[in-house]
């Protein structure tokens, strides 16, 4: 049974008329992925305007790991709205919001009292967690790295990286931001082992500590332990263990960003947890609400306290409504069985890639932890030159065959592929035809 069906191309008549009154309403700006108009959404199933179904391998970038209307949040979220939709919790208290910290509370890696202060977006998160860490260590210095997202704030947009497609135009940006490569293990120094490499970019690291920035400055370490606007790039364990240790030497708040990595998409509810590396503070967001807008900091209490009485809170933050949504969504984020799953489908499009880069010259690497997963375009293997064209037409032909697909990459030249967790073996192995097919084609093409 094929679960893409359809009924016209891709964008229909009906959808042509939608997409053109988003040119008319929208700003330009805001870009799109594909030209998919969405009229439901089930599981991993998109159904467009048109009568169209499609699969969805996007995940609206990593916020539908429990699937699209999940039953058990839909419920959660009507059974609220029936009683009250918010009150704001800096007039009053909301109960679903002390529960979904106590939830997150108890999951964070850590033996030591935690805290979580909710908002509504990745970028609040991110905002808030290196405000918090400003005003405990009283300090100004944030040191985060090349490859990273950290959101569209002015703060946090200071702390994203590749310029021309989210900074260009938009400046002037945070002052005492210091910025360091990222580990590449794809695009390691030539001729040097796994282990060679991470011990020359601890050396930078310690370089730039003395060239860039005291590191008795710095109120802040940011990082994302699998970096996903970057291109799925995971951090080593040893790397990540050396900021650790630098953090701890010099009273540094490290920062984890579990915004796309987190939620269960690599086998752990905290893609951190691989490396047996604990952070200070962790920002969630993105699946924790399973498509409701909220977000979490989370860290250690004595952190967490620093600010004055009303130096942190917003309107929305903790909105009950988004509470019990990512109270319910969490329960099954955490369970062994969903994170079981998450390993088995990581599993499966591991494989699958793996016999790609053998057959495919366009392919450079395949990449990922658990179920997310990465595809990277390249000129040439030889040189690595990236191909953001291919990734580009890649996606386009695999949306009019029927599959969501967004890019990823500092290049933009790679596809990555977070589907639905809760996707089926049949629903994935068929978008994994229809993501080659478009691969195949794009590779015979340049042959």
């Amino acid at each position: 049974m094929s679960h893409i069906e359809l009924k016209t191309a891709i964008p229909g008549p009906n959808s042509l008329q939608v997409l053109e009154r988003r040119k008319n309403a929208l700003p330009s700006g805001l870009a799109k992925s594909t030209e998919v108009v969405v009229e439901r959404a089930d599981g991993a199933v998109v159904y467009d305007v048109d009568g169209n179904s499609l699969l969805d391998f996007a995940g609206g970038i990593g916020m539908i790991n429990v699937g699209h209307s999940n039953a058990a949040v839909v419920n959660a979220i009507k059974t609220q709205v029936d009683k009250y939709i918010h009150t704001c919790s800096l007039v009053t208290t909301i109960e679903p919001y002390i529960e979904l910290a106590e939830l997150l509370n108890s999951l964070t890696p850590g033996d030591f009292p935690k805290k979580t202060l909710l908002a509504n977006s990745g970028s609040e998160a991110v905002e808030n967690a290196v405000n918090i860490a400003k005003y405990y260590t009283k300090r100004n210095a944030v040191l985060c790295f090349e490859g990273a997202y950290h959101g569209r704030t002015t703060l946090t947009l200071s702390l994203t990286s590749k310029y021309s497609l989210f900074k260009k135009g938009l400046g002037s940006f945070v002052t005492d931001v210091y910025r360091i490569a990222a580990p590449s293990m794809y695009r390691k120094i030539e001729g040097m082992t796994d282990e060679q490499y991470i011990d020359y970019c601890i050396k930078k690291f310690d370089e730039a500590m003395i060239a860039q920035v005291d590191p008795e400055a710095l109120a802040a370490i940011i990082i994302e332990p699998i970096q996903g606007e970057g291109g799925f790039l995971q951090i080593p364990a040893r790397y990540l263990q050396k900021i650790r240790t630098v953090c701890d030497k010099y009273g540094i708040v490290m920062i984890a960003d579990e915004i796309q990595c987190g939620a269960g998409r690599t086998g752990k509810f905290f893609a951190i947890e691989h490396t047996g590396v604990v952070p200070d503070i962790i920002c969630s967001a993105k699946s924790i609400g399973a498509g409701m807008p909220i977000s979490a900091v989370t860290g250690k209490a004595a952190i967490m306290d620093a600010p004055h009485l009303g130096g942190v809170g917003g309107t929305y933050g903790g909105s009950p409504v988004a509470c019990v949504a990512a109270i319910e969504t969490i329960k099954i984020l955490q369970s062994e069985a969903f994170l079981s799953r998450s390993v088995q489908v990581g599993e499966t499009i591991r494989a699958t890639l793996e016999t790609w880069k053998d057959k495919y010259g366009i392919i450079g690497d395949v990449r990922g932890v658990g179920a997310m997963r990465l595809v990277e375009f390249v000129k040439s293997r030889e040189t690595r030159e990236p191909d953001m064209e291919v990734a580009l037409e890649v996606i386009k032909d695999a949306t009019s065959k029927g599959l969501i697909l967004i890019r990823a990459g500092l290049f933009s030249n790679c596809i990555r592929l977070l589907p639905p967790i809760v996707i089926t073996d049949e629903q994935l192995a068929e978008g994994l035809s229809v993501l080659e097919g478009a691969i195949a084609r794009a590779d015979e093409k340049r042959k």
